[in-house]
């Protein structure tokens, strides 16, 4: 297993854990834990002993909700196109790439889907990690989203043709993507969303300067 594919798997299953931690058996999200600490008093009056920590964790709000359940679907068609790449493409570093956009982003999507079920909320089509088109029209105005139009090219591409189309394709997918992550994190108040939401913005940003120096050789 090459360096990267390796590094690609571990990221995943470090968000897929983190993510799905206090999700197993539906139990509810359990609250930091507290401490005591010793506070000084005023001149002439005794020191106190005071508890801080949050005494329960944040509920996720309406966008927290949304956010995963629109990001779901915006996964599932990154995962539609990344495994038309053993086949189609001509570069073994794009077949590598799609790979491990492939794991990763399978393993988010296990991930979200508990955090919804979690949460008493349905994924909103359920079509798993490599279910079926994920470009309906209700998914259509998602950022990045390719059009069926797009997904038609890219399915009859071949060789090197596929190699750009897929690229060009993905890197705008990536962008969208980026533009959810950065609503939400304006917007969010769950720490489990704001993690998984960063590594998304990380690992995807990483992945399109990957993506154009991939198109520029």
């Amino acid at each position: 297993m090459s360096g990267v594919r390796w590094a690609g798997c571990v990221a995943a299953a470090v968000l897929a854990a983190g993510l799905a931690t206090g999700c197993s058996g539906d139990e509810p999200e359990q609250a930091a834990p507290k401490a005591t600490v010793l506070a000084p008093g005023r001149p002439g009056e005794p020191n106190k002993t005071m508890t801080v920590g949050p005494t329960s964790p944040k509920p996720p709000t309406a966008a927290d909700i949304a956010f995963v359940q629109m990001m779901i679907p915006h996964h599932q068609q990154a995962l539609e196109m990344s495994v038309l790449a053993p086949k189609q493409a001509s570069d073994p570093k794009v077949k590598a790439l799609a790979e491990r956009i492939d794991v990763s982003q399978g393993a988010e999507i296990s991930a979200m889907q508990s955090w919804l079920k979690q949460h008493g909320r349905s994924a909103g089509g359920g079509h798993g990690g490599h279910g079926g088109p994920a470009a309906s029209p209700s998914h259509a105005g998602m950022p990045g989203m390719a059009t069926p139009q797009e997904m038609a090219r890219l399915q009859a591409a071949r060789g090197e043709e596929f190699d750009r189309l897929y690229l060009n394709l993905m890197i705008k997918h990536h962008e969208g993507a980026v533009t959810m992550v950065r609503e939400v994190l304006s917007k969010s108040t769950n720490v489990q969303i704001q993690e998984m939401a960063k590594e998304i913005l990380t690992g995807q940003n990483a992945e399109i300067v990957r993506m154009r120096d991939l198109l520029n050789q």
